[in-house]
């Protein structure tokens, strides 16, 4: 699948990238590492050559009248013989002042230390001038070749177990960290589909209505109908633009935090005062209790809540139908809160309790509605939370159950502010708590 796709190929960039940026720190040092052990090794013989000179320089010092001058090939291995003295004349001939030392290239001397071949072997020299000529001391450097190469050996095992690791580790860091940006794409693209059809949707028969309108001359009772039918996909359009922005208010209070104390049952009493006249206009009897003595406090957003309830409380008149019961109360069982929302309408099929907090998810097309309001409740219940609960209710209908850890008592409520939509007063949400009930 293209996402799929799209998620392995930024997961394997990520892991070159970062592998490359390994390699290239990884030869950095590698390079610095070998530059510094040569440098040390060298060091090193310099120093005994320089010792070996002094030595050699010392009127003590015999030399003997002639040494036997083996020939430096191959098969010859001087790495771990002495240091070598040489008394060099100025014409360029050479003694040997050491035993076994090969025989000495002709080339001009200076004091100081250089690096040359003898036959096949390379040598680290260092001279000072003597009676007569130079006095040089020699000794083979084979053994920096054999540490450089062993040296390598081991940095290019460990540098290809090291970029294998670096891959492979980056490659799941990228995969498992793009997962969760993977699902919120999907998600926003999901939404931005159902949004663009639930927006066209309304838009269509709008535009519908009115090409009938000016297709020919109609009747006043026909534009009537038309203008009815307008304005109530009107309606239709602005609740469903006013749930997405009340959602992109509350994505960014989540992130924001924004929790304090609520009263779930001064909330609850509240709404009922906004929900009496929705209920005696469909002929519903709404009942409304707070049974918590006022201890039904939690830790959420005051305005959330009341959106929460506003959502159940409205859906449950909706499939509650003309002449039916709504019942929702506030109890307290031990240390949790409970919502529950009561209705005789008829009820959600298991099939259904999978989708209907879904956005734009509809039981019914009946009803109206934008199809997020349980979407909205659902996200409510988890940033608090919470733990919501479909079940049979024994009015017939749908009982939908939200818990919550309730705080502990001495904690003061705090009720919803008006400073947002759809949010109340703290004198309303303080209101004396009585049993309310509306029918038509």
């Amino acid at each position: 699948m293209a996402g799929d796709s799209s998620r392995r190929f930024h997961a394997v960039r990520l892991a070159l990238m970062a592998t490359a940026i390994v390699l290239f720190t990884y030869l950095v040092a590698i390079i610095a590492l070998d530059a510094f052990v040569v440098h040390r090794l060298i060091g090193q013989a310099d120093v005994r050559l320089s010792s070996r000179l002094v030595s050699a320089s010392q009127p003590t010092f015999e030399v003997p009248a002639s040494s036997p001058q083996p020939p430096v090939d191959q098969d010859h291995d001087v790495d771990d013989a002495p240091t070598f003295v040489w008394k060099v004349s100025h014409s360029g001939s050479s003694t040997s002042v050491t035993t076994g030392a090969p025989v000495l290239p002709v080339r001009q001397w200076s004091s100081g230390s250089t690096t040359a071949n003898v036959g096949l072997a390379t040598f680290r020299f260092s001279a000072i001038p003597a009676s007569g000529g130079w006095l040089v001391a020699g000794e083979s450097i084979g053994q920096v070749g054999r540490v450089q190469r062993t040296l390598l050996a081991a940095e290019l095992v460990f540098g290809a177990a090291l970029l294998a690791v670096v891959f492979g580790g980056s490659l799941i860091i990228g995969l498992r960290a793009s997962a969760p940006l993977e699902v919120i794409r999907r998600r926003q693209e999901e939404f931005t589909a159902d949004a663009s059809h639930e927006l066209r949707t309304p838009l269509t028969v709008i535009d519908a209505e009115i090409g009938l309108a000016l297709s020919r001359p109609r009747r006043t009772e026909e534009y009537r109908g038309t203008l009815q039918r307008i304005v109530g996909e009107t309606h239709r359009l602005q609740q469903i633009v006013d749930d997405l922005l009340w959602l992109a208010r509350f994505e960014d209070g989540r992130r924001a935090g924004g929790r304090v104390k609520a009263d779930v049952g001064d909330i609850l009493l509240s709404c009922a005062s906004r929900f009496n006249s929705v209920a005696t206009a469909r002929n519903i009897v709404l009942q409304v209790t707070d049974e918590t003595a006022q201890l039904g406090r939690i830790q959420a957003n005051p305005e959330w809540i009341d959106r929460l309830i506003g959502v159940l409380v409205d859906n449950a008149c909706k499939y509650a139908g003309p002449g039916g019961t709504v019942n929702a109360r506030v109890v307290l069982r031990g240390n949790r809160v409970k919502l529950i929302v009561d209705d005789s309408g008829p009820g959600i099929s298991p099939e259904q309790q999978a989708l209907v907090f879904d956005r734009f998810h509809r039981g019914t097309d009946e009803s109206g509605g934008s199809g997020l309001g349980l979407s909205i409740a659902a996200s409510v219940v988890r940033a608090t939370d919470g733990v919501l609960v479909i079940d049979q209710s024994p009015l017939g209908g749908a009982r939908l159950e939200v818990t919550w850890r309730a705080l502990p008592t001495g904690d003061a409520p705090v009720g919803p502010t008006d400073e947002s939509d759809g949010s109340l007063s703290p004198s309303i949400a303080s209101s004396k708590r009585q049993q309310h009930s509306g029918d038509g």
